[in-house]
């Protein structure tokens, strides 16, 4: 099983950007725990992380007939970007939503999400655990 797990804007800030919303623990954290994982439980996982919605909506194209599931942070671009939707719709690879904190408890802003038509679960408030829960997630699915 082939799986992209996808992050927006200032993922690769985690650990050092307001740790009392997004926790202490790093990107390379993300990364190692991620690896951990899927080589525990023989899956082959790629990480990419991008601050540019241009280049988001190119590795969602671009993984269309590679990857089996998408694992999407897309942070900020969550409640504005009809441009990754869109991206994510054409593809119609199944995609589970990933946030660390919970956007619904944090501004008014945040609380507009323009991308959950386009996934089959979401996650959040569990910090990096949150990535964990979502392949644990696809591996019900298989």
């Amino acid at each position: 099983m082939r799986i992209l797990i996808i992050n927006g804007p200032n993922i690769n800030m985690i650990g050092q950007r307001e740790p009392d919303i997004y926790g202490h623990h790093t990107y390379l954290d993300l990364e190692q725990l991620v690896e951990a994982y899927a080589k525990k439980n023989d899956l082959e996982v790629k990480m990419v992380q991008s601050n540019y919605e241009g280049e988001l909506v190119s590795i969602i194209q671009d993984g269309y007939g590679t990857y089996d599931y998408y694992i999407i942070n897309p942070a900020a671009y969550t409640h504005t970007s009809v441009a990754i939707l869109d991206a994510l719709l054409a593809v119609n690879i199944p995609t589970i939503e990933v946030h660390l904190s919970e956007p619904l408890e944090r501004e008014s802003f945040r609380h507009v999400n323009l991308i959950e038509s386009a996934t089959i679960k979401r996650f959040a408030k569990h910090g990096i655990q949150g990535y964990i829960m979502a392949l644990e997630y696809i591996g019900t699915l298989e």
